[in-house]
């Protein structure tokens, strides 16, 4: 007996092994209990955005008491999200968490993922699908802005600006602010160095002529807002008059200079109008008085005064 002792204990190794891989391979054969699994990949539990939290659902292929919880690339459970509650079929399933461990303090930058465990069939799946934890704000630097000046009246002339700009990271977009209030927001971008267009507009009306002051926000995928960073200013002008005051004589001829990007404009001068194109206007004054020069285009208007005296 002595003599076959090591064979039968051989053998019933054996026996043991290949009944642990008849097993396992039926577990990987078996179908997965959870069906259409959503997992939000990547999210901020620290900004002040509709990303605070990551969504995990599914639906479950026949009823059964679940615990869910989520581990860390370690497969450390940090945060048990519901434990042995029992849920119907078909339905689909929804939790959420808000990037905390199970003490509420926010969790390390990281890769986590989903863990379910089936209490009726003794099985604990964890979900391959990732949820990305990022707290780092994102930060934008303007690298330039063009033009400075420009109409945005429809004549397709000189309509917007282009803000280039850069973030340190990918994906991500870039807000522009106009005064302080939200005009433009771009498309997430790869590129770490992309450019922003702003076309004057709000509401399908014009701004005013004047001067505004341009800031640049980043936001990254999570939701993390970076720091303003100054794009300095620019000017709406459709079209000006300079000098505001001119003196001449009669059956003088005199000149304004005319700044705009317009191809032609109308003037009206002392019961005349007329069309003119260019930066310099030139007419004669025929009579003494003090008479307004007034020049439009695309429904704008400058204005100066002219003074004409005695030969």
């Amino acid at each position: 007996m002595r003599r076959h002792g090591p064979t039968f204990l051989v053998l019933l190794l054996l026996g043991a092994t290949a009944a642990a891989f008849v097993v396992a391979e039926r577990v990987k054969l078996e179908k997965s209990p959870i069906r259409g699994p959503r997992v939000d990949p990547v999210f901020s539990p620290v900004c002040e955005c509709a990303k605070r939290t990551a969504s995990i659902s599914f639906r479950l292929s026949r009823a059964d008491t679940l615990g869910v919880g989520i581990v860390d690339a370690g497969g450390h459970l940090v945060r048990a999200l519901v434990s042995d509650r029992p849920y119907v079929a078909l339905h689909r399933l929804e939790w959420n968490w808000n990037g905390r461990d199970n003490n509420g303090r926010v969790v390390p930058q990281g890769i986590y993922h989903p863990r379910v465990h089936f209490a009726d069939r003794d099985r604990t799946i964890v979900l391959p699908n990732t949820i990305r934890v990022d707290t780092t704000p994102p930060t934008v630097r303007s690298m330039g802005v063009s033009p400075r000046v420009f109409s945005p009246d429809g004549d397709g002339r000189a309509e917007g600006i282009v803000v280039r700009y850069r973030v340190n990271e990918s994906p991500a977009r870039a807000l522009l602010l106009v005064d302080g209030i939200r005009r433009v927001r771009g498309k997430l971008r790869v590129k770490q160095q992309a450019q922003l267009q702003w076309y004057g507009r709000a509401g399908g009306r014009s701004f005013p002529a004047g001067t505004y002051t341009l800031t640049l926000v980043a936001e990254d995928e999570a939701g993390n807002i970076s720091r303003p960073a100054p794009a300095g200013t620019v000017r709406i002008r459709y079209i000006e008059l300079a000098p505001s005051l001119l003196r001449t004589r009669v059956r003088s001829r005199f000149r304004v200079k005319v700044d705009t990007d317009a191809a032609s404009y109308a003037w009206r001068f002392a019961g005349r109008t007329g069309l003119a194109s260019g930066k310099t206007l030139a007419l004669t004054a025929r009579k003494r008085g003090r008479y307004p020069l007034t020049v439009e285009e695309s429904g704008h208007r400058a204005r100066t005064v002219v003074v004409v005296t005695r030969p």
